[in-house]
């Protein structure tokens, strides 16, 4: 395949209106055969489902991948003023793994940046906990966004004051230009994260929409979920680029200490935030990793039969 063509979304097999427990409506499409096992998707602050693309594209035909637009994100409704937080995370996907995952059958997750965020929030509810069977937790963190920050430099206090003002102000990005390309850049990326990638991150986020975006960064700021890691018990695998400056790796080292059944803790030497952009073949290793596992090993019941190509 093209390298271009790894931008390009394929045609979903489905795509349904889901509707979460306050109401409001979540896009959602679903990938792959009917019968083939399941992967769930969440992207993070300021993506789509677009941000899925090339890990969608790396895994191939022979799975059924599902994803979905965060609230007031993508094609996603915009919520209520009170429809932003971790329980709002936790609603919208227990409404789509609902909607897309038969009773009986099993899925992996997978969650990058405040998409893992919202599978950690999600971990005690019972749609998840009869309906996952593994996690991915990429480029996240469960507390202290903003103290570990390392966008800005400086003094400590000063640096917490600029993330803060970073996360949560409310104005448009406006146009796509050479210099606001080179900032998103340096924000979310490594240094020499490949032109066209760079490119389509730029496209998803300056799509974001400014209020959406500044309310969800509010709720990132005072984010704590430490007592919802035991609740994740599921085999669990975490990923973190070592050039990551909005989720640093100790994050991911934090994760893999406090998760109560850590299969595997993956580092990405020189890879930024967007794993899943700068890295989708390694993030689709370990997805596929997770499916072999824990869906088609011989003794899982999963509710699918159909085998899987080794990744690679």
């Amino acid at each position: 395949m093209k390298h271009s063509e790894t931008l390009t979304p394929p045609r979903p097999a489905d795509v349904l209106r889901v509707r979460s427990a306050d109401g409001t409506m979540l896009h959602a499409e679903v990938h792959g055969p009917d019968d083939a096992p399941t992967v769930v998707l969440s992207h993070g602050w300021t993506c789509s489902t677009l941000f899925w693309t090339p890990v969608l594209r790396a895994l191939g035909p022979d799975l059924r991948v599902v994803l979905y637009d965060q609230r007031g994100h993508g094609r996603s409704e915009t919520p209520r003023r009170g429809g932003y937080s971790t329980t709002a995370l936790a609603d919208d996907l227990c409404a789509v793994l609902r909607a897309t995952v038969r009773r009986g059958t099993r899925v992996v997750v997978a969650g990058h940046s405040m998409g893992g965020m919202t599978i950690m929030a999600a971990a005690d509810r019972p749609e998840f906990r009869t309906r996952v069977a593994a996690a991915l937790l990429a480029s996240t963190g469960s507390r202290e966004l903003v103290p570990a920050a390392r966008v800005m430099g400086g003094p400590s206090r000063l640096r917490s004051a600029l993330h803060r003002a970073l996360l949560a102000a409310p104005l448009p990005l406006g146009p796509v230009t050479p210099l606001t390309r080179a900032g998103l850049r340096y924000v979310t990326m490594a240094a020499d994260a490949p032109a066209d990638m760079v490119d389509l991150c730029v496209r998803i986020v300056h799509a974001c929409r400014p209020v959406p975006r500044a309310r969800w960064g509010s709720v990132l700021m005072t984010l704590d979920l430490s007592g919802s890691l035991h609740h994740l018990d599921v085999p669990t695998r975490v990923l973190a680029g070592t050039a990551d400056r909005l989720t640093p790796p100790l994050h991911a080292h934090r994760l893999a200490e406090e998760l109560p059944s850590c299969e595997d803790l993956v580092l990405l030497p020189g890879v930024g935030h967007m794993t899943p952009l700068e890295a989708p073949e390694r993030v689709c290793e370990v997805v596929r990793g997770l499916v072999h596992a824990h869906l088609t090993a011989p003794g899982t019941a999963d509710g699918t039969a159909s085998p899987l190509k080794e990744a690679g």
